[in-house]
């Protein structure tokens, strides 16, 4: 099969179109003939992309761990699914992605593809909404009427932290650069805070949940205004190293969830969460996507591959 697959060098990383052999499901596992795959560039200087889970070096690897497609093979113990069947979800970091013609998961992983929804549009969801999803409700237990700053709330993870925290009943305070404060606002924030011209420490207090997609100073000055009992949620990677316990122990790395997964689709079937689809590239095109170099269709929203033309 046709795969993009990561080299590293003296000049840095960087990914290749290879042929490698096609995957073949073992004993609970299901293979994914892939449709569209969502594009997340900082994954590729990831722990999990160059090393395995027991610490050895991990060479070549096939990025992309979100993902919509069409089951077509699985192997024993796999029940409940069916040949044919849409599906969308992700799989395991330390596991081959899905910027290939074909990709392994687990059932637990995946969930029906919203039926609604293309592939390509599918494909912007599994990691954003997820992570949205677990970082408000099972790190923050983000409550109704609490007041929640949403840090990026145009970017891949901020758009559905946006919507959830709004359908859930909070306050929604968002920081967006100034092309994206409308589009903020109609995801539901209740304050949109435009940080390219506003310093948001300036302009709010008692926060009861701050979520960080940003990191850095902007995790930093958000400590001060929480409240004392308020709560830091942070997917910002250099928190890891951060010094500070109440950094180090906010910072979380999403999960698969199909419970979730199922859930989120419900929502978007129903119209109540929207996503974008910034651009959609074939495979051919994979390389310049996770380099940013690809002419971009809107500021917001996720780039995918797409396997198939009629994915998009």
């Amino acid at each position: 099969m046709k795969a993009m697959q990561l080299y590293q060098s003296s000049e840095g990383v960087s990914l290749h179109l290879s042929r490698v052999p096609e995957p073949t499901p073992g004993k609970g596992e299901v293979l994914i003939l892939v449709q569209a795959a969502g594009v997340t560039p900082t994954e590729l200087v990831w722990y999990p992309t160059t090393h395995t889970k027991d610490g050895a070096e991990r060479k070549n690897a096939i990025p992309g761990h979100e993902f919509s497609g069409v089951i077509v093979a699985f192997g024993e113990d796999v029940t409940g699914l069916t040949l044919g069947q849409p599906v969308y979800g992700m799989n395991d970091w330390f596991a081959e992605g899905a910027t290939a013609e074909f990709c392994l998961t687990i059932p637990a992983s995946i969930a029906p593809k919203p039926s609604t929804l293309t592939h390509a549009e599918a494909a912007t969801i599994p990691i954003g909404a997820l992570t949205a999803w677990q970082g408000l409700f099972t790190h923050a237990k983000l409550q109704p009427k609490e007041r929640v700053l949403v840090h990026g709330a145009a970017g891949a993870v901020g758009i559905f932290a946006t919507q959830l925290a709004h359908r859930h009943g909070a306050f929604v305070i968002a920081t967006a650069s100034t092309p994206t404060l409308d589009l903020v606002k109609q995801l539901g924030a209740d304050e949109v805070i435009d940080y390219e011209t506003s310093r948001f420490q300036d302009l709010v207090r008692d926060i009861d949940v701050v979520f960080d997609t940003v990191g850095g100073e902007t995790r930093d000055l958000s400590l001060p205004i929480l409240k004392p009992e308020g709560r830091l949620i942070t997917i910002a990677a250099d928190a890891e190293s951060s010094t500070d316990p109440r950094v180090k122990e906010s910072f979380f790395i999403v999960e698969p969830n199909q419970t979730q997964l199922i859930e989120i689709a419900k929502l978007l079937d129903a119209g109540s969460l929207k996503t974008f689809v910034n651009a959609a590239v074939p495979l051919d095109d994979a390389a310049a996507a996770y380099a940013k170099t690809i002419p971009q269709k809107l500021g917001y929203g996720k780039v995918v591959i797409t396997l198939d033309p009629q994915s998009v």
